[in-house]
């Protein structure tokens, strides 16, 4: 089944509703849903008269807006495969991704098609469109097409369908391929999760996301901020166009809600009508779901979404399902409360052995490796809407076993089970600490770390053979020293060092780069706990 019928089912029962809202005042633009099938379908057109095919791959680069849908759409529709990679991580890695799948057209922004000159990779790309405005050497996508016929082209649930990349910052980038049938899985999950309904109103930040929102006949309302960097958006247009819109409803990162935070304050309701707020991408600590939770609507929720790139969503706590024994456990090393599993994934928790290849084994041999409640070990997954492998096989050594006949895909996080069957994280398995004084997941003490008065961000890190932990505070705040005390006694962690600010990643400014943090760490002298 070609998940563009999902697509089609609400252009044909909502088609003058909203689909997608972009821009501000005079700038601002509304797609409905009839309007994205009748563009799709010329794209669709445009591109299958350019000889494109089932299973090609088309690289797309475009910003969020109603043209990338548009293409998209169309790339589903032909049952072709829609490929996005970061062109900032450099020339190196866009050629090492072309090589892995060679595109055969390229859809673009005018700005993003000016790449051409400095990348061979692009240029050899034998079919070039332009997504609006004006470029040379590329006609454009979206023309008017009298009778186009409304074809679909109909795949089985196992052709792929959307391929996107890792960075490769530490080697060769991994491709992960999502199929129909994958998309699908993952749209009911979501929306499940979500709680989506036709009439919603969504500020949307995240692609994924609004895939999700268009299946489900929810308005998408992109911001009017540049969303490559959430921690640094100018918050001002984008509070005042959630409220102009009436959006009911958002998903993003931490980072772009305290941007928005930082505008409204912490007054209730500040940013009504919002009534959920979805967050993850990113840790999401207690205070910030607090804060959130303050700021939506009367009877609105804030909810704490965790997942990955191969599995979305994995697991997600509302913050009024977060009891005072709960925030108290986590002030006390304990980690970071996830909430319980989704109903549509299968998760446990097996003896950290990350580095080293598991099983396979059979499903007998596979209940002796559950850890028990209580007990900390790495996170797996296995379900529908979880990745099975990457293209060419590359990268699922590391990081997908086989029980049986099916395939388990391996978080890379650790965390551990309460006895309600809730999740609880300790932070990614290559950054346990080991040394002399035992087993130490820098995550969980981080985790308390965040809940003390003044710390804005916190980061521990093994540096020789000592545990050290960098404190950013808050801006004109001072971390209370006794409960900082506390942790590091409680951690056994021999220097800590307050530090400007804390390096995070480009992605969703809320990470802890730890590499530029340790860089960063290499030119001073810390202080002794």
């Amino acid at each position: 089944m070609n998940l563009v019928t999902l697509l089609q089912q609400q252009a044909r029962t909502r088609p003058d509703a909203a689909a997608l809202i972009e821009g501000r005042g005079r700038a601002r633009r509304v797609t409905t849903f009839a309007d994205l099938e009748r563009r799709s379908q010329n794209a669709a057109a445009r591109l299958r008269a350019a000889g494109l095919r089932p299973g090609q791959p088309v690289l797309i680069f475009q910003p969020m807006s109603a043209g990338l849908y548009v293409a998209l759409v169309a790339v589903f529709r032909l049952g072709a495969v829609a490929m996005f990679l970061d062109p900032s991580a450099g020339r190196a890695h866009l050629a090492r991704c072309c090589t892995l799948s060679p595109p055969v057209a390229l859809l673009a922004s005018p700005r993003a098609l000016w790449l051409r000159l400095i990348s061979p990779s692009l240029r050899r790309i034998p079919r070039h469109f332009r997504l609006g405005g004006w470029a040379p050497w590329a006609p454009p996508l979206e023309i008017s097409i009298p009778s186009v016929a409304q074809t679909i082209v109909d795949v089985d649930s196992s052709a792929p369908a959307l391929l996107t990349f890792t960075s490769g910052s530490t080697g060769e980038p991994k491709a992960a391929m999502r199929s129909h049938g994958f998309l699908i899985a993952q749209y009911q999950a979501l929306a499940e999760s979500l709680a989506l309904a036709p009439g919603q109103i969504d500020l949307a930040t995240l692609p994924i996301f609004v895939l999700a929102n268009l299946a489900a006949g929810v308005t998408s309302v992109i911001p009017a901020a540049d969303l490559r960097r959430p921690g640094a958006i100018k918050a001002e247009p984008v509070v005042e166009q959630l409220r102009a819109e009436g959006a009911t409803r958002s998903a993003a990162s931490p980072a772009f809600y305290e941007r928005l935070l930082a505008e409204v304050g912490d007054e209730p309701r500040a940013l009504a009508p919002l009534s959920g707020i979805y967050t993850g991408g990113a840790p999401v600590f207690p205070r910030l779901l607090e804060r959130l939770s303050v700021s939506v609507a009367s009877g609105g929720r804030a909810v704490a979404v965790y997942g990955s790139t191969e599995a979305e969503p994995i697991a997600h706590i509302a913050w009024d399902e977060i009891s005072p024994a709960d925030r108290e456990a986590m002030r006390a090393g304990k980690g970071l409360l996830a909430g319980p599993p989704v109903p549509q994934i299968e998760l446990r928790i097996v003896p950290d052995r990350w580095g080293t290849v598991l099983g396979p084994w059979s499903g007998a041999e596979f209940a002796h490796q559950w850890l028990p409640a209580g007990v900390g070990g790495e996170i797996v997954v296995s379900g529908d809407h979880v990745l099975p492998g990457y293209l060419g096989g590359r990268g699922d050594a590391e990081t997908k076993f086989s029980v049986d006949d099916r395939r388990w895909h391996r978080t890379g996080d650790a965390g551990w089970l309460d006895a309600q069957g809730r999740l609880w994280l300790l932070g990614r398995c290559a950054a346990r600490i080991e040394d002399r004084r035992g087993v130490l997941y820098p995550f969980a003490a981080e985790c308390a770390a965040q809940e003390v008065h003044g710390v804005r961000r916190a980061a521990l890190l093994a540096v020789g053979k000592e545990r050290w932990l960098a404190i950013e505070a808050v801006p004109g705040g001072q971390p209370d020293p006794s409960a900082l005390a506390s942790i590091t006694q409680a951690s056994d962690i021999d220097r800590t060092v307050v530090v400007r600010a804390i390096p995070v990643d480009a992605r969703h400014n809320a990470k802890v780069d730890y590499p530029a943090l340790r860089r960063l760490l290499g030119g001073r002298r810390p202080e002794r706990k």
